[in-house]
């Protein structure tokens, strides 16, 4: 994207990545929703794409609640996209919420990281994913979304990219109910869940031809 002359902003969540070292068991939600508004005031940020992958689609959508007018078009690149008060555990089952419940308990408040394996992530980058993997904040899991209208102002319409080789995720539902939704459009792309280092080129077309 950089090359072709876009600005291109990839902030890290608190806690997570280059501020791992930042970990706190009161991270939640909210935090990592802040931190993308930090970013949007403090770069002047405005008509900008805004892509959520992932647990990233939690965020975005809080964010795009908060700043519909300074959005552009709101991405969600294999992501869950949720509604009002639905949190991250509301899309998986209940036992696995209680697992994780306790796997944090045990932690300090964080959860242990999904292997790369787990979402088919092309094998000349699994050892490189695994290596950045850090504990997950719980609290951005069970904290759910509170929704002001926001959303409802924003100017186009939302977009949805799913990755087709990572059938067993939690994300084809969300796909199949917004590919029939006029206010959305979506893509399919063949790729692991991490479509950004299997596919890279081909997500860099969808995001030109949104741009």
């Amino acid at each position: 994207m950089r090359s072709n002359g876009h600005i291109v902003f990839t902030p890290t969540y608190t806690g997570l990545g280059e501020r791992s070292h930042l970990f706190d068991p009161s991270i939640n939600l909210d935090t990592h929703v802040q931190d993308i508004i930090n970013v949007i005031k403090w770069e002047d940020l405005d008509d900008f794409v805004l892509v959520g992958h992932s647990y990233g689609g939690m965020v975005v959508t809080g964010v795009a609640d908060l700043v519909p007018e300074k959005i552009h078009t709101l991405v969600y690149l294999d992501a869950f996209v949720p509604e009002n008060d639905q949190c991250l555990f509301d899309f998986q089952p209940d036992e696995l919420r209680a697992q994780k419940l306790q796997e944090a308990a045990a932690q300090n408040g964080g959860l242990t990281p999904i292997p790369a394996e787990s979402f088919h992530v092309n094998p000349g980058d699994v050892d490189w994913v695994n290596s950045k993997t850090v504990l997950q904040p719980i609290h951005t899991m069970d904290q759910p979304v509170r929704l002001t209208g926001g959303l409802e102002r924003l100017r186009r319409k939302r977009v949805f990219i799913l990755a087709a080789k990572y059938p067993e995720g939690p994300f084809k539902p969300f796909y199949e109910k917004l590919h029939k939704d006029p206010n959305w459009e979506t893509y399919k792309i063949e790729s692991g869940h991490h479509i950004m280092l299997d596919k890279p080129h081909e997500l860099v077309e969808i995001l030109e031809e949104i741009v």
